[in-house]
């Protein structure tokens, strides 16, 4: 039996073709263990002839040719029902493999007698996910965040998919992938999470023809939201994990219309479509202990729409999009060959004031002074605003746009403000390893840029790690130094770079791990000297200043054109 068989459903993919199809020819496990199953569903522009050339030049290379359905379900059923492999990996047409993909997910499958692997999702339609915040071996929905993934880019073993008869509904139906993830993962006995290396490319298509892209009407798509909240409520008990499974889409799809910035670009009869269709559903289809354990403006969001108060929730949108994120670096230094960054991330109201709590009678309020006027959300309590905070630091890898999780969580905690107010924030100090923070892996050449991120009392925000935060300020820069990592040596160099001064680590290859004296002080104080260089530019004659640059641009590689 072959490992693995890629599945690949094709309607009028173009081109795409061959940008998809090398990632899937060229993997590293070897062509006698996987196959390529493409299912051409019924297409009329030659995809179906370029797909016949790639299986009259590659062995293990098949094509099944139907007619067509209209959407991406039946192919992927047919082609779970023609696979030859153990276990099958879905792709996109327009989406590509990163080349030991396979062998990467099928090593942890095998490992663990996976039913599904999650394999980390990179490319230009995927930002950071907390789902691939750690590699696991061993997990079930009860005790991971794996409805917050419900894109079936996934490999899944065959004979679980057979067993229990989970298949895509075939034909235009809206969320199909979510409907058939949720049904998949409530029956997994073993879910395993590849976070250290990256496995699958979601690309965004240039013409924007992307199935998910395609335009509904609120009625069509949240009744197809309904139908996936049927089939959870059908295959798991009421309760406690019921409820969590149902939490994800209230969330997110639910609460998305009568949200910002969604409830403040519909006006009118527009707006009212979408709020009357999604306040029916609340009340119809979800049990109440799913608005239970939201935090606490999210279950105020649920309980103005059940309510029926739609310019409550006009309202509430336009000022919690004004609040913004408060990052305060309160130390940085070398230590044991890591970069340790102590931060402190809070929030502020439009107004610049803390996003508060107020004590009142023994009971915590949310910030009445963010809440003032809006019919519905007086008095309202968080009675649990520690237990849905949580923040981590991130780092970007630029070049290959890549997140990495250094391994630490920022801690919650209530930060008195006087006069019975508090406000929550997350607090500590993150080991950024430079030898093992790319999944286990020393950091590539290449800069690296750490980010914060965070929720806090329903409220979610990234930010910049930033020499201008409050607090260590750019006089932390003074211990920065660099660091030499693996063999042959990289040198790292934190530096506050860019326009705003954000902590960047630029990862120099070998034969350029020195030094030099003036990008020492760059690491040091950049923004600056950077200032200082470019007045003294300005006030030299043009002919001058232009020698100038172009010397400045010679002498520092890393200065991206400026002097």
């Amino acid at each position: 039996m072959l490992k693995v068989s890629i599945v690949v459903p094709v309607y009028n993919a173009g081109r795409y073709i061959d940008l998809c199809a090398p990632s899937l020819l060229g993997q590293t496990m070897g062509e006698d263990a996987y196959e390529i199953v493409y299912v051409n569903d019924g297409s009329t522009d030659g995809s179906a002839q370029r797909l016949e050339e790639l299986a009259a030049e590659y062995a293990h290379v098949r094509v099944i040719h139907q007619e067509n359905s209209g959407w991406p379900g039946k192919p992927r059923n047919v082609g779970v029902r023609e696979a030859r492999g153990e276990y099958v990996q879905f792709v996109d047409q327009d989406d590509e493999l990163t080349p030991q993909a396979l062998e990467v997910l099928h090593r942890m499958a095998d490992r663990n007698r996976s039913d599904i692997v999650l394999g980390k999702v990179i490319g230009t339609m995927a930002g950071p996910s907390n789902v691939f915040k750690r590699t696991v071996e061993r997990c079930t929905v009860e005790d991971a965040p794996l409805m917050e993934s419900l894109t079936p880019h996934k490999m899944f073993r065959r004979a679980f998919l057979l067993a229990h008869d989970l298949r895509f509904p075939e034909g235009p139906v809206r969320l199909e992938d979510q409907l058939f993830m949720a049904r998949a993962y409530v029956r997994a006995k073993t879910v395993s999470i590849v976070a250290d290396h990256p496995c699958y490319i979601w690309n965004r298509r240039e013409d924007g023809g992307n199935t998910s892209s395609r335009a509904s009407t609120p009625e069509d798509y949240y009744g197809h939201l309904r139908t996936v909240v049927e089939a959870i409520k059908q295959d798991t008990p009421p309760g406690p994990l019921q409820d969590h499974l149902l939490r994800r889409s209230y969330r997110v799809e639910l609460l998305r219309p009568v949200g910002e910035p969604r409830a403040l670009q519909r006006t009118g009869k527009d707006l009212e479509r979408y709020f009357d269709v999604v306040r029916r559903m609340a009340l119809e289809a979800y049990p109440p202990g799913v608005r239970g354990g939201l935090p606490a403006l999210t279950r105020l969001r649920a309980h103005l729409l059940e309510e029926g108060h739609l310019d409550s929730l006009v309202e509430l949108a336009r000022r919690t999009r004004t609040i913004r994120p408060e990052l305060t670096v309160d130390d940085i230094r070398w230590r044991d060959g890591k970069l340790h960054v102590t931060t402190t991330f809070g929030m502020r109201r439009g107004d610049g004031e803390p996003l508060a709590l107020v004590e009142r009678y023994g009971r915590m309020l949310l910030d009445p002074d963010l809440l003032a006027g809006i019919k519905g959300a007086e008095g309202w309590e968080a009675p649990h605003p520690l237990g849905h905070a949580h923040g981590e630091l991130l780092v970007h890898d630029t070049a290959r746009n890549l997140w990495w999780y250094p391994d630490a969580d920022l801690t919650p905690r209530t930060q008195p403000l006087g006069d019975r107010r508090h406000r929550v924030v997350l607090t500590g100090e993150t080991p950024i390893d430079p030898l093992t923070l790319a999944g286990g892996r020393p950091m590539e050449p290449g800069t690296h840029i750490v980010w914060a991120s965070a929720q806090l009392l329903g409220v979610g925000r990234r930010a910049r790690v930033t020499h201008t935060t409050r607090g260590a300020g750019p006089e932390a820069g003074l211990s920065f130094g660099s660091a030499r990592i693996g063999t042959p040596p990289h040198l790292v160099i934190p530096a506050w770079d860019g326009p705003e001064g954000q902590l960047r680590l630029s990862v120099r290859p070998p034969g350029r791990a020195t030094l030099p004296h003036h990008l020492y002080l760059r690491t040091t104080s950049a923004p600056p000297l950077r200032r200082a260089a470019r007045t003294v530019l300005h006030r030299l004659p043009p002919d001058v200043r232009g020698r100038a640059k172009k010397l400045a641009r010679k002498a520092d590689p890393w200065s991206g054109g400026r002097p």
